[in-house]
């Protein structure tokens, strides 16, 4: 009899062999879960940031005169929320011209850095752009006189170049875009 211990060359290739897949299906869930996270941490900022643009948006003056009762609506109309800080000699709330969500509007668009800072606004894109930004108001058909729409579309710069128009003109929301949408009412003081 042979007490020979120790493994043969097929044993040991068998062993590598389930290591090596094991290793591989390993690496593809790692890689799978580093762009799970990189999506989901873009998204993040994207709602993050145009919660910040929506923010802004609700704290214009959208109200009525309180000096008289009977007194007639008030609203900020002339602020550049585009800039950051925002000033003087912008649109306020309002109404945007159609589209403003599809393209970049005067007025209804800015530029963010990877960090989520402002860069810029206008209608062309700085090179350095992480994120678009764009928002639109409108007045609510039912009460125009009283009510908005706002809404507020973050999107990537490197999405939003390669998006395409639908038929209608209407640029469609992409993975990765974060839309806002909410109702403003003027309210009495």
């Amino acid at each position: 009899m042979d007490d020979e211990h120790g493994f043969t060359l097929v044993e040991v290739l068998v062993a590598m062999a389930i290591v090596v897949i094991t290793a591989v299906g390993v690496a593809e869930l790692v890689t799978i879960a580093a762009r799970a996270s990189m999506t989901s941490r873009r998204l993040t900022t994207s709602t993050s940031l145009a919660v910040q643009k929506m923010e802004q948006l609700e704290a214009l003056m959208w109200t009525f005169a309180d000096e008289e009762p009977g007194a007639g609506p008030v609203a900020d109309v002339s602020t550049d929320l585009s800039v950051d800080p925002p000033v003087a000699g912008g649109a306020g709330l309002a109404t945007s011209p159609a589209g403003a969500l599809d393209h970049n509007t005067a007025g209804y668009v800015d530029y963010l850095d990877a960090n989520g800072a402002w860069i810029g606004t206008g209608t062309t894109q700085p090179s350095a752009a992480v994120f678009v930004r764009r928002w639109s108001i409108e007045p609510l058909p039912a009460e125009p006189d009283h009510t908005l729409v706002l809404q507020v579309l973050v999107t990537s710069a490197a999405t939003d170049r390669s998006a395409s128009l639908l038929p209608d003109g209407r640029r469609a929301v992409l993975a990765g875009d974060a839309l806002l949408a909410t109702i403003h009412t003027r309210r009495r003081p």
